[in-house]
């Protein structure tokens, strides 16, 4: 009895010894950082050579007020850019359609054409700095009006560089931003590797994406294995496109969730990179080992916030990016402390950049690989995350693959369980949070909290009602219809929406026309649901 009272086991359920030993770990045998499998990092020089990324995320109200929250974090150090883009724009919903009422520019910038493009970027050299652009479903659309910029500044499409989420997997599984079926969403995706493969060749083509499935609940494995899985199938549907397992397998990146066990985000990050280069190697013959190598971007877990004592939630956030940083991550995004209440305001923000540049100045991460490598409690946490998550794939396996397992339900259902059993917990007080179900305060002091202008969505609607009214009503319409024509078929869809946007239709206007063409879905009436 005794012993049961005393045992302690991670989020997975991973039991924690009190002390670990050769034993634990007998036959160890690191490789090198930069060597496959890439346990130990994926270049030998790691961040002596150059230290991750600062890539903090922002977005709100309209293209102007976001362009402004931009240039005040590169001022300050920032060294790549992420952007947040709003409900509407993440659904395919121009600002002045009645859907996107009361949420244009809530969660995010509002873009509907390249004018407002043109105006988050503005001042802006795309030719010098990194992007980031969180968006899924419309993941191409935004990608193609951020290459018709740079071609307006004067800067080729192959010097561009950056990242687009482009993950429509862990939408039906975990966030919910979709538009299209599965299958018409996985063509949309491998079109737009393509694409990127002959015209910007420098641009990251998808960032499969763990962090929504962690911040949706699951445990730290399943957020391992369902990624995982989920990228699996993104390379199964680009071989099947004609596609080359060690050319794409170059420009994938994946994207974490940095959470509150130290120790066991440290060796998730560990054990993603060894099965991954397995995975590559083993499953579709890759050789190249940038293919091979996964690099990843983590973000802080926007769930562990608590509105409650949020100041709180600054020291969260260093251990969380210090896991990160630990695990080898290739950018970081570090949250604003009062995120659980409100966007971040700009002192907020300041303090979230300011974490990961103590970090990598004053604390010594930066200064040797992998530094926990060979601990026995972090090199056997590595293989038992790693067994755990191989054995969940292997049931995706046997289902057919990811998008099977969603469209039955299974993943989104084992995610709720595990959600469902971590709030038992904190209700219980056997998962302590503090502030929330211990050490609480009686008054909370007041936060000062971001407030958005109200007059931003009226000025966003006039904008793209003006875009509509100035342009070549018939060049406009042709594009339209030459969209609609190549969804039909089997062409690259990109083409035909470049040209689509370049003629100033709206992003709303193109996904209609696929709305009509592939249909939409509805994840409530989904198989499981």
């Amino acid at each position: 009895m005794a012993v049961e009272e005393n045992r302690r086991e991670t989020d997975s359920g991973i039991e924690v010894k009190p002390v670990y030993t050769s034993a634990d770990v007998s036959g160890l045998d690191l490789e090198l950082p930069g060597e496959f499998p890439f346990t130990r990092g994926p270049y030998a020089d790691m961040y002596r050579g150059r230290p991750w990324t600062i890539r903090q995320y922002a977005g709100f109200a309209s293209a102007e007020e976001t362009n402004e929250r931009f240039r005040y974090l590169l001022e300050r150090g920032q060294t790549g850019l992420s952007v947040a883009f709003d409900l509407p724009t993440q659904l395919g919903y121009d600002s002045d359609d009645p859907h996107a009422l009361g949420e244009v520019g809530r969660t995010g910038v509002a873009i509907d054409s390249i004018a407002d493009m043109e105006l988050l970027f503005a001042d802006i050299p795309l030719g010098e700095v990194s992007t980031s652009m969180t968006i899924n479903a419309p993941a191409a659309l935004l990608l193609l009006l951020y290459e018709l910029v740079a071609e307006r500044q004067g800067v080729p499409a192959d010097a561009l560089r950056g990242t687009a989420q482009n993950d429509i997997l862990k939408e039906y599984i975990a966030r919910g931003n979709y538009i299209f079926p599965p299958r018409p969403s996985m063509r949309i995706t491998t079109d737009l590797f393509a694409y990127c493969h002959k015209r910007i060749p420098r641009w990251n083509t998808i960032s499969i994406s763990g962090y929504h499935i962690r911040e949706a609940g699951s445990t730290a494995v399943q957020e391992l294995a369902f990624t995982l899985a989920n990228g699996i199938a993104y390379c199964q549907a680009a071989v099947e496109a004609g596609l080359s397992p060690d050319e794409f397998g170059a420009r994938l990146s994946f994207f974490f969730n940095a959470h509150n066990h130290f120790f066991q985000e440290v060796a998730k990050f560990r054990a993603a990179r060894r099965l991954w280069a397995e995975i590559m190697r083993d499953r579709f013959g890759a050789t190249n080992p940038r293919a091979q190598a996964l690099r990843f971007h983590a973000q802080t877990g926007g769930s562990t916030l608590t509105a409650q004592q949020p100041e709180n939630n600054v020291v969260r956030v260093a251990v969380q990016a210090l896991s990160a940083a630990s695990g080898g991550a290739q950018s970081i995004h570090t949250n604003s402390y009062d995120e659980a209440l409100a966007l971040p305001t700009e002192r907020s923000a300041r303090i979230a950049l300011r974490t990961q540049q103590i970090l990598a100045n004053e604390v010594g991460v930066t200064d040797t690989a992998d530094p926990f490598g060979g601990s026995y409690f972090i090199e056997a946490l590595t293989l038992e995350l790693e067994e755990r998550a191989r054995g969940l794939i292997s049931r995706i396996d046997e289902m057919g693959g990811a998008v099977a397992a969603i469209e039955h339900g299974f993943v989104q259902g084992e995610i709720e369980e595990a959600a469902f059993e971590h709030e038992r917990k904190v209700a219980s007080g056997a998962r302590v949070v503090v502030g929330v179900n211990r050490y609480e305060e009686g008054d909370e002091s007041e936060v000062e909290l971001h407030s958005l202008d109200p007059e931003a969505e009226r000025r966003q609607i006039e904008r793209t009602v003006r875009v509509r009214a100035e342009r070549d009503a018939g060049a406009a319409e042709a594009a339209l219809a030459h969209v609609r024509e190549t969804a039909r078929g089997t062409g690259n869809l990109l083409y035909p929406m470049r040209e689509a946007l370049a003629a100033n239709c709206t992003v709303g206007e193109i996904c209609g026309v696929l709305r009509e063409e592939f249909g939409t879905y509805d994840g409530q009436h989904a198989p499981g649901r």
